[in-house]
């Protein structure tokens, strides 16, 4: 039986992972934020501060899941930021909005 030749991890792979841990991250508190911001009951609603402290997870690990299909490191941190840059935006504006500023 032939041995299986060992394949070294790709260069990109580390870029992909921090991509996805980092961007990830701040991606899910955006998302996370803007729903407690937009979501029922606004900013003020009674014990929905477990709600969204639990709803950090969910893209935070889609995205950490899914950044592996980039074809490189660089279009991962580059989607990954852009899509944080789009949500605290859309979280700015929401914040602004709704608290009367």
């Amino acid at each position: 039986m032939a041995k299986p030749k060992y394949t070294p991890i790709r260069q990109d792979w580390w870029s992909k992972t921090l991509a996805g841990g980092v961007l990830g991250f701040t991606l899910g508190v955006a998302l996370s934020g803007l729903f407690a911001w937009l979501g029922p009951g606004g900013i003020e609603a009674a014990n929905k501060v477990q709600v969204v402290m639990w709803l950090v997870p969910v893209p935070w690990m889609a995205a950490f899941s899914l950044v592996y299909l980039f074809p490189s490191g660089v279009r991962a941190w580059l989607w990954l930021g852009a899509a944080n840059l789009l949500a605290f935006g859309a979280l700015v504006v929401a914040r602004g909005a709704l608290a009367g500023g």
